[in-house]
């Protein structure tokens, strides 16, 4: 098990909630529906991505390689970057910046930073027992 892949998924399962809980009630009030779903996006891929973070941590235990914590990394980067910049795109709408497409070429490497944990997760997980 590793503890500081779950404890991270817990902080940001967390705040995925609190996230999830301000677009519903306090967001709507703020932006455009479409900037609402942009928001929401990011906090259901951090969701998901919450849910794959507790997998590796608790997978950890029984397939002990370099591409498990390849993928736990893979898949924070991930929240970091894709879920983060539809954050920031949302607040630069909220003070009607028009600098947005600068953040919104990030959001794509987030993307690919998640289809890496995955793919990671995949080899981690097939990698023989002997291999590191």
């Amino acid at each position: 098990m590793n503890k500081h892949f779950i404890s991270i998924a817990a902080s940001l399962g967390a705040l995925s909630v609190a996230l999830g809980a301000f677009a519903a009630h306090k967001l709507r009030d703020m932006v455009s529906p479409d900037a609402v779903a942009v928001f929401e996006t990011g906090v259901r891929y951090q969701f998901y991505h919450v849910f794959a973070l507790l997998l590796v941590g608790l997978l950890s235990e029984k397939f002990q390689n370099k591409w498990m914590i390849r993928a736990g990394n893979c898949f924070i980067l991930g929240i970091i970057l894709f879920s983060g910049s539809l954050y920031a795109l949302t607040a630069l709408k909220i003070a009607d910046n028009t600098h947005l497409h600068y953040i919104g070429i990030i959001t794509p490497i987030g993307g690919l930073s998640f289809i890496a944990g995955w793919l990671c997760l995949w080899r981690g997980i097939n990698r023989s027992e002997g291999g590191k």
